[in-house]
């Protein structure tokens, strides 16, 4: 009996210990998984990125007739239109002699355009607005200049509410203007085109111009809205 009870306690340790060497083979993965999850690295995060916000500097100006500006500190030059607010800085450009006309002949524009903060225009060279009278004939050009609401809207359709240099503004591919509608942009950074609600195309004169609150183009076309 004494025999028996030996060999039943020695079958009972040996079980015990094949079962506690089984845990333990089994536990030992996990525990690594466990370390190894522990000291992974992070993924990195995406670097933060900031908005092309349309400033633009003197160096930033492109087009050919850019060389018909001012040079130096004197009026309608760069150093003297970065300064100013758009309306104010485009009555001393030589070449924006029309629309500065045009924009004194609607009460309170030149002051809403100043006033803006951070927009886009798009200033019809006076060539352009030459093209647009020999195209009405004198009669409807002048009665266009002397009603101020249409000529307020047609002003207004040159302005975008968003400032944009050349490549953001070829980026965007469209913009929406202060008036209503809509223009499309094509082209490269450095020869942008603008295409009207008429389907018209201008081409940039000089781009890239920085005032206080604004990026202008000098383009070569009075831009229409499509109705």
């Amino acid at each position: 009996m004494r025999t028996l009870s030996r060999i039943a306690a020695v079958g009972v340790m040996t079980a015990l210990t094949v079962a506690v060497a089984a845990c333990s083979n089994n536990e030992a993965p996990s525990t690594q998984a466990a370390s190894s999850s522990a000291v992974a690295p992070a993924a990195p995060s995406a670097p933060a990125t900031t908005p092309d916000d349309g400033v633009t500097t003197q160096a930033d100006v492109f087009g050919p007739a850019c060389s018909q500006l001012p040079q130096g500190d004197a009026p309608g030059s760069l150093s003297d239109m970065g300064a100013q607010p758009v309306a104010t800085a485009a009555s001393s450009n030589p070449l924006l002699t029309t629309l500065t006309k045009a924009i004194g002949a609607v009460p309170g524009l030149a002051d809403t355009l100043n006033a803006q903060q951070g927009v886009t225009v798009f200033a019809p060279a006076d060539p352009a607005f030459q093209a647009v009278q020999q195209q009405l004939g004198d009669t409807a050009f002048n009665a266009l200049l002397a009603d101020p609401n249409k000529l307020g809207a047609l002003l207004q359709y040159h302005v975008v509410g968003t400032r944009y240099d050349a490549e953001s503004l070829v980026a965007a591919g469209r913009t929406t203007q202060l008036a209503g509608g809509t223009l499309k942009i094509g082209g490269t950074p450095t020869a942008p085109t603008i295409t009207d609600g008429k389907g018209e195309t201008a081409t940039v004169l000089c781009g890239n111009i920085p005032t206080k609150n604004a990026t202008v183009f000098v383009i070569d076309k009075v831009l229409m809205p499509a109705s």
